[in-house]
């Protein structure tokens, strides 16, 4: 008769003893937490040719970056949902804190009712834009190869929607004071008939049909998110002060606090694909592939925005400086 085998207990997660060092929260509430990866056949489990099986097995598994172990890889922040919002509830207290304090000193009134017109053309229709992050961040959380990927998106599209609502926030307000400029009214043509929206349009369009993992983590993250946050806010921002905004300048400060946490974690990502040197051929043609469509937005929306000389200039050298510092 053979004697029962005693298993020894683990002190933590099997996939985190290697470390031989007590987990931090992070690591426990953020690393593989997938489940649709352990049969590469059937990634939810049912049947092989069930669509959204050969979907996950194209757009995800099939994709062209590859890497050893995605679950490798670690937000630098080493943010999760718990110190996201302590967080971003101190972001949104600030942000709302200025809302109102700008409100009693009856900010609006004293603004030029031309600086009012390019809001109602070039700030107001952003909700738009943003939302267009918002889904996008969505999307390539959603098939992203390791969780601790899908959580960098899922806080991402949660800051895109703060964006937005910052946006609509100050529309309303904008519209009480400036009852006849069309805000709350118009924003939906501009955004779809302002030949200042269009490149922006186009390039996020393109990039919500990009179902392909690979091509949309890097278009999103690395060519997309640049443009946008070199232009839509930093350079609107810089205009905004400009015309006595002090109110927009702030909270486009604000917004980009959130933007360089983005680009941290981009960046880390990067880095963790790299590992795999193969992949330095795909993440500059990516990159090459969806330049134009930025710098052509970023070149139309510049061109309509007032007091900012050089403003395309400025903003295309700041995505490329950013690229560069990853070595793309």
């Amino acid at each position: 008769m053979t004697e029962a085998q005693v298993l020894k207990p683990q002190k933590t997660w099997s996939h985190l003893a290697a470390r031989r060092r007590k987990p931090s929260e992070y690591e426990i509430v953020s690393t593989n937490l997938h489940y649709n990866d352990r049969d590469p056949n059937a990634p939810y489990e049912l049947a092989p040719d069930m669509f959204m099986n050969r979907w996950y097995k194209q757009h995800t598994f099939g994709t062209p970056l590859k890497h050893a172990d995605w679950n490798s890889f670690r937000d630098p922040d080493e943010v999760v949902y718990r110190t996201y919002n302590l967080m971003q509830d101190g972001q949104e207290t600030y942000v709302f804190s200025l809302f109102d304090q700008f409100n009693q000193r009856e900010h609006d009134k004293a603004l030029d009712p031309r600086w009012a017109g390019t809001l109602a053309r070039l700030y107001t229709p952003a909700r738009y834009l943003f939302h267009t992050l918002q889904m996008a961040s969505a999307y390539v959380g959603q098939v992203s190869p390791a969780s601790t990927l899908t959580n960098c998106h899922y806080f991402q599209m949660a800051d895109s929607l703060r964006w937005l609502s910052h946006t609509a926030y100050r529309t309303k307000e904008l519209s009480q004071t400036f009852a006849e400029t069309g805000f709350g009214i118009d924003e939906r043509r501009y955004w779809e008939t302002d030949p200042a929206w269009q490149g922006f349009r186009e390039l996020m369009e393109k990039l919500l049909t990009a179902w392909d993992w690979s091509e949309a983590v890097v278009a999103l993250n690395l060519v997309a998110k640049p443009a946008i946050e070199e232009t839509v806010q930093r350079r609107l921002g810089d205009a905004a002060r400009h015309n006595g905004d002090t109110l927009l300048g702030l909270v486009t400060d604000a917004q980009l606090i959130d933007s360089a946490r983005h680009r941290r974690w981009a960046a880390a990502f990067v880095r963790c694909a790299l590992e795999t040197p193969e992949n330095i051929t795909f993440l500059r043609d990516c990159v090459a592939r969806w330049t134009p469509l930025a710098d052509a937005a970023i070149d139309a929306y510049c061109q309509a925005l007032p007091d900012v000389p050089g403003a395309a200039d400025t903003a295309r050298a700041a995505t490329r400086d950013f690229r560069r510092s990853l070595g793309l």
